[in-house]
């Protein structure tokens, strides 16, 4: 007896979850757009994580192109990578920033992805001559996607954020999918967060439910009835309104909480839990015996963030900078690493079309630190080219990323080598010098959509280099997202004029990673560490970046 009382109080949350079942959470919303649904997925993945279960998101999209690849950044923002080579929406960045996990092709899924499968398949002649509907067909692929993850990978839960607003017609197949999961999985495996907005009303002086009465309302309609209520504010919400909202939105007292607008997004998943969030789920969910969340590391991030010793100024020069999302993970990296620099990072959007020899210095002359930012086109290269070479001539720390690395070979051979007409075949293809070509593997491509060099390839290091400093190994995996590269038949001569190529991929000798050992810090990547940076762990070359850009400040 005394043996088996030992084993039931100390190893039961060893065992918890070996039999479980997958519980499936779904994350929608509703008033109006932008409310931050992936915030709120992300900080309930945190949180559940941090009790010892496994947890991944994934996010289903309404939109009809099969991916966001071909989408300008002014449309969608920024296009995130994952490792396995797949181009999503950017609230994939925020899943692997807020968990430490990669997603996959698996995780981010658009209506295009859903009717080009279900066409396809009937092309094919799967459904045997019958008529293909929404209902159904469409519906049933939604769901069988839904549930993919739980059926191939050993996942304690999976968080499904459903995009687009309640009400829209393009997202009521996902909500007719979540409709019918609903009614065919266990109670205990299912439930429904419903992200709304109580706006403040300052003529009245007063917070007002009605919208999300009315949201609440139109998803009830459609057949979905909400466990929880998440309620996004900008003022706190007393016990009376909670108990109102609950009342009229039929859920259970207490399960009406707020997210008060947050000083930093790494701060969500804390409110979170001190609006018992992730109680409630494992309540509703039946997951018995598990920990209180340990969000230690969390914390001592946010205490760091919050209590900078020093700031830098960085300018980022790009060709969306108007839209802030477009840039979302490099903005991010910047936090991270200037965490581990006890420093605040001063991020200032140059918009690469205004620069010119004539106002260089006057736009980035104060700047600590340079980034030019990864982009396609003609449009603001010229800019970018005196960017490159403001940093280069004055010593100032700089960082370029992909179509910058690009940049800064372009401006190399133009300024130091004296090949005035030097340029990517990207935008010249008649140059005499094309120091920047397409892949070999890109000259009989066609089709835009998904075909470019993408995901995670090996980098071997040169010992000696900034780079194998930074990174502290002779190989390393980076994401990718290009059709050019660096052109080969430059490569000696540019090495014999001071650049530094000191990383490569081994398999086909494309250029990585390029340097200037004369300069205090001056690196750029054809690939984008930004996809792989997290709070608890800061990418190295923005760390070293960030490091170099102190050094210059003092």
């Amino acid at each position: 007896i005394a043996i088996f009382l030992f084993f039931d109080y100390f190893c039961i949350p060893v065992f918890t979850n070996r039999d479980m079942t997958t519980k499936y959470i779904f994350v929608t919303g509703g008033v109006a757009s932008s409310l931050g649904k992936g915030i709120i997925a992300a900080s309930l993945a945190k949180l559940l994580q941090a009790r010892g279960l496994r947890v991944t998101i994934q996010k289903f999209v309404p939109y009809i192109n099969i991916d966001p690849g071909t989408l300008n950044p002014y449309e969608h923002g920024e296009c995130y990578v994952t490792e396995d080579g797949a181009e999503t929406d950017l609230d994939l960045g925020h899943y692997e920033r807020f968990l430490g996990i990669h997603t996959s092709k698996a995780n981010n899924v658009t209506t295009g992805k859903i009717y080009h499968t279900v066409i396809t398949r009937e092309r094919e002649g799967a459904y045997l001559g019958k008529t293909v509907q929404i209902v159904p067909h469409i519906t049933d692929e939604i769901k069988r996607r839904m549930l993919l993850l739980g059926k191939t990978e050993n996942y304690d839960v999976i968080i499904t954020e459903v995009g687009g607003t309640v009400g829209d017609m393009e997202s009521q197949p996902f909500v007719e999918a979540m409709r019918q999961l609903q009614w065919e999985l266990p109670e205990e495996d299912f439930l429904s967060i419903h992200l709304t907005l109580i706006p403040y009303l300052k003529a009245a002086k007063e917070l007002k439910t009605k919208p999300t009465q009315h949201s609440v309302q139109e998803l009830q309609a459609l057949g979905v009835h909400p466990d929880i209520i998440v309620c996004r504010t900008e003022k706190e919400l007393s016990p009376e309104l909670r108990h109102k909202i609950a009342l009229f939105c039929n859920v259970k007292p207490g399960h009406v909480i707020q997210s008060v607008d947050a000083w930093s997004i790494y701060q969500v998943p804390l409110n979170m839990e001190a609006e018992k969030l992730d109680q409630m789920v494992v309540d509703k969910l039946e997951i018995p015996n598990l920990p209180l969340p340990d969000l230690a590391a969390l914390k001592a991030f946010l205490t760091k963030l919050k209590n900078p010793e020093l700031t830098v100024d960085i300018a980022l020069v790009g060709k969306y900078v108007e839209l802030q999302d477009a840039y979302k993970s490099i903005l991010e990296s910047f936090i991270h690493a200037g965490v581990t620099g006890k420093c605040e990072v001063r991020v200032h959007s140059v918009h690469a079309e205004r620069v010119c020899k004539e106002n260089v210095a006057e736009l980035l002359g104060g700047m600590n630190g340079i980034l030019v930012a990864p982009g396609f086109g003609e449009r603001g290269l010229e800019g970018k080219i005196c960017a490159v070479q403001f940093a280069r001539e004055n010593g100032i720390p700089f960082l370029g990323i992909c179509l910058g690395m690009q940049m800064a070979v372009v401006e190399f051979a133009r300024n130091v080598l004296g090949y005035e007409d030097a340029a990517s075949t990207e935008v010249n293809p008649s140059t005499a010098h094309p120091v920047i070509d397409l892949m070999e593997s890109q000259k009989s491509t066609t089709i835009k959509g998904g075909t470019m060099r993408l995901g995670a390839y090996r980098c071997r290091l040169v010992p000696g280099t900034l780079a194998y400093r930074i990174y502290g190994q002779d190989e390393i995996r980076e994401r990718h997202r290009h059709r050019y590269e660096f052109n080969n038949a430059y490569l000696e001569e540019m090495q014999a004029a001071g650049l530094a190529v000191s990383g490569t991929n081994p398999d086909i000798g494309l250029v990585e990673i390029v340097e200037l050992p004369s300069h205090p810090f001056f690196i750029a990547t054809q690939f984008h560490p930004e996809y792989k940076s997290t709070p608890e762990n800061p990418h190295p070359l923005f760390v070293g970046f960030i490091g170099a850009a102190i050094s210059n400040g003092k």
